[in-house]
């Protein structure tokens, strides 16, 4: 029987998630050390998700089915509004999880008094190989997560991965308090922007430097998009950010370094939409007022990947046992991370968005 109040929910938000949407329930359900529900929001997904969610009989397993395919945030916020659990954990419907992570990162959170905690990712390869996303001595030399150093990291246009990848654990009543849900109306950043809201309404985020979260790619693996109108859009949901929340002067600087980082990938999609259309005095006009655009332009597409690989330490495989020898480091879904800034279509989108 499930317990009255689990230590922790774990959301995920699903779409036409089928073929992986099993090795992520099967690693969430198989944590070890924590009592938790698991509660899976289908977007109005189009294939069998609903059914590979309902051919897996737990208990501790909820599906929430949406009527209307409304985007991650609202699958996301749907997860929460039904969830019990004293923390809420996010995890991806294509990605999974080491078994100790959420015992782990519990404890640090509590022996701490914060209200967030976050780790390191592992992203897994199709060969089954595993690096480490960030240098777990460097974050062993960050023990908080600053509001500052958070926002500085989403400045788009860098080569390093940033924090906006970290998958938080949140404190349910910490969310309920400060009426902090995901922002519906971003299909990319609305994760960036819970955590920052959290960040500047007051919480306390420690770093667990463990590798915790794998977050699963494959050869062949299609980059998200970045249009336009997801700069515009996070551009209001950035001033939004600044009107609901007073930022010292770190903080504030970081912002404003992201903010222009924002107005950049906004002159660069558009310098490559008068492009496409072959508009020469719109593409020069712009040019003229942020000559940077034309510079994103020359940059290999690899570039980044291979920053990636060279820059990542080999860590050793996931015990999982679910059917197979290891599905938690297997390959199963069709993603990278975002691509370099050169490519026409694919700046970088430096908040840790997914495809």
């Amino acid at each position: 029987m499930m317990q009255e109040t689990p230590d922790v929910s774990i959301v995920i938000a699903a779409f036409n998630a089928a073929d992986t949407i099993g090795h992520a329930i099967g690693s969430a359900l198989m944590q070890q050390g924590v009592a938790l529900e698991v509660i899976v929001a289908d977007d109005c997904s189009t294939d069998a998700t609903r059914d590979v969610v309902g051919a897996i009989a737990d208990p501790r397993l909820r599906l929430v089915a949406l009527a209307e395919n409304r985007g991650p945030g609202a699958a996301r916020n749907a997860a929460i509004d039904a969830a019990r659990g004293r923390w809420i954990a996010v995890l991806d419907a294509d990605d999974t999880m080491r078994l100790d992570r959420l015992a782990r990162m519990i404890a640090r959170a509590e022996a701490e008094g914060a209200q967030i905690v976050v780790d390191n990712l592992a992203v897994v390869g199709a060969d089954g190989s595993a690096r480490a996303m960030f240098d777990e001595h460097e974050l062993a030399r960050r023990p908080d997560l600053t509001l500052a150093a958070f926002l500085d990291s989403n400045v788009l246009f860098r080569s390093q991965h940033n924090f906006g990848y970290m998958k938080p654990v949140f404190s349910r009543q910490f969310l309920a308090d400060h009426s902090l849900r995901f922002d519906e109306r971003l299909r990319i950043g609305e994760d960036y922007l819970l955590l920052a809201s959290a960040l500047a309404a007051g919480a306390k985020c420690v770093v667990d430097p463990t590798i915790g979260y794998l977050y699963h790619i494959t050869e062949g693996s299609i980059s998200r998009v970045l249009k336009l109108e997801h700069v515009e859009a996070m551009l209001a949901a950035d001033g939004e950010f600044l009107g609901r929340y007073r930022l010292d002067g770190k903080a504030l600087a970081a912002q404003r370094r992201r903010r222009s980082s924002l107005v950049r990938a906004h002159s660069f999609l558009t310098l490559v939409g008068h492009l496409k259309r072959r508009s020469l005095a719109g593409a020069l006009g712009i040019a003229l007022r942020d000559p940077a655009a034309l510079r994103h332009l020359s940059m290999p597409i690899a570039a980044r990947l291979r920053r990636l690989k060279e820059r990542a330490s080999t860590v050793r495989p996931v015990e999982f046992s679910a059917g197979r020898a290891d599905p938690a480091m297997a390959p199963h879904t069709s993603k990278e991370p975002p691509a370099a800034p050169d490519h026409p279509d694919r700046p970088p989108l430096g908040n840790g968005t997914r495809p």
